[in-house]
């Protein structure tokens, strides 16, 4: 029986490169100039630290630029408020890995709702998709693309 899987996977090797560029383009900023700011990548979250608010808008627009420059879709991030004291502030970016329980039940929810005769079930951070012919598979795949799940999905292991 034919089967794929959604999967919403950000490549963090990727992500890296746009955070050290990033570091590198606002080292080399007129605007930026004696101001400390920085990126800073841990696991999956993206901290950045400069000395006042609007520096960190600055920041996260040039974050987002060299994210879409390396082809990573910036519906993965999650930013949270900024954080500002007398002398810095700082800001969190979390980088969403995998589909969460209640985008993944809407997903299956929107599957079973389209009467394609397709099966789907949810399988941990993913959902797997499992159909009698190649076509019903496919009439899946096109509900799944126009719908916006707010994460960057990605339809791998398509077994026939």
């Amino acid at each position: 029986m034919p089967t794929f899987d959604v999967v919403a996977e950000v490549d963090l090797q990727e992500v890296r490169n746009a955070v050290d560029q990033a570091n590198r383009e606002i080292g080399t900023r007129f605007d930026f100039k004696g101001v400390k700011a920085h990126f800073e990548l841990a696991d999956a979250q993206v901290r950045l630290e400069a000395e006042q608010e609007f520096q960190l808008q600055q920041m996260m627009d040039i974050l987002r630029q060299k994210l879409a420059k390396r082809r990573v879709d910036v519906a993965c991030l999650e930013v949270a408020d900024p954080v500002t004291t007398l002398n810095a502030a700082r800001q969190e970016v979390r980088i969403k890995q995998g589909v969460d329980t209640e985008t993944a039940k809407r997903m299956v929810k929107a599957i079973k709702g389209s009467k394609l005769k397709v099966q789907a079930q949810i399988q941990g951070d993913q959902v797997r998709v499992s159909g009698k012919s190649r076509d019903d598979l496919q009439g899946a795949i096109a509900l799944l693309r126009e719908s916006d799940w707010q994460l960057p999905v990605q339809f791998t292991n398509f077994r026939d």
